[in-house]
């Protein structure tokens, strides 16, 4: 059994993640900004709540990181904090920058200064290796990053691979594809589009469904297998960065097309593309290489694209 800190427990992946590591028998730590005032939707709806330790913690506060390393006194970190929307970081480029670099730094700084041999998992991002050109990202392609967002994570990325090799940390960074849930806020576009196919089809929402780019193509898997994958970086002999992604990619308006189906609808006569909606910058196609994750940790997505708009359009936790 290990002694496990998530900063960052609130979120999608934070809440599976816990609820992975519950299962495997570990106690569980908590951050929140204000574990009193703090909203923990997602763990109340996991049936977690009372399950796991919170304390309060700001990453982008030093003196506040450490006490909460202190107060755990983890064997295992894993730092899925900070700013997560790529379409958020254009409107709140600063705080994007400052809660994904300057909290990684926080938290590595710490694990330093307490030592202890604590071991330390980063959620890197896809998005750090901007435009392909339709190549297979792997753990060797170049960062070409094209959002505040993919900036702030190319840079806390580098963060980790620094103490790693300065310090001898066992730290690591999870590069992950798109992994979506039932847990996903409003703001992203597959919790959108189920959400949006489901009202229609109930007559709550009249009028059409606006979308930005429907040309765009992605790698999307399931979040409660995602987590999985970090746990095994942690139990490996070493530190290593790995590739998580099913490796299928799809067109987002195969997504659209499967969750209008799956309420009996037919999403052309019900979605319209909004340039308004467009990012400044987008990536046309995220295609993903997860050889590695798969020769050396063991792990392979068993769901794809249908099987992930199939359970979140069923409502599976």
């Amino acid at each position: 059994m290990a002694k496990c800190l998530i900063f960052g427990i609130s979120g999608q992946d934070g809440s599976y993640l816990a609820r992975h590591l519950l299962a495997r028998g570990d106690e569980v730590w908590g951050t929140s900004r204000d574990v009193a005032m703090g909203s923990f939707v997602n763990l109340d709806r996991l049936g977690l709540r009372d399950r796991v330790k919170l304390t309060s913690a700001a990453i982008t506060d030093f003196r506040s990181v450490l006490q909460a390393l202190a107060k755990a006194q983890p064997q295992e970190i894993y730092h899925l904090a900070g700013q997560s929307s790529v379409g958020l970081s254009f409107d709140q480029p600063v705080e994007t920058l400052e809660s994904v670099t300057l909290g990684t730094l926080n938290i590595l700084e710490a694990v330093r200064f307490l030592g202890g041999g604590i071991r330390f998992y980063h959620a890197c991002s896809s998005e750090c290796f901007g435009d392909t050109g339709g190549a297979a990202a792997d753990e060797l392609m170049a960062f070409r990053p094209r959002s505040p967002y993919a900036v702030a994570k190319a840079a806390a990325f580098w963060e980790v691979a620094n103490y790693r090799e300065a310090y001898g940390l066992f730290a690591c960074s999870g590069l992950l594809f798109n992994h979506e849930s039932c847990l996903r806020p409003g703001r992203f576009v597959t919790q959108k589009i189920v959400t949006g196919a489901r009202r229609i089809a109930s007559g709550e929402l009249k009028g059409k469904l606006r979308l930005g780019n429907l040309e765009i193509e992605r790698d999307w898997g399931w979040a409660p297998e995602f987590v999985e994958a970090m746990a095994l970086m942690l139990k490996q002999p070493e530190p290593d960065d790995f590739v998580i992604a099913t490796g299928e990619t799809r067109p987002l308006k195969d997504f659209v097309a499967q969750a209008f189906a799956a309420v009996g609808l037919d999403w052309k006569q019900h979605v319209e593309s909004d340039p308004g909606l467009f990012r400044p910058t987008d990536l046309r196609c995220g295609r993903a290489n997860p050889a590695k994750a798969a020769t050396k940790l063991g792990w392979r997505a068993k769901w794809k694209m249908n099987e992930v708009v199939r359970a979140m359009s069923d409502g599976v936790l």
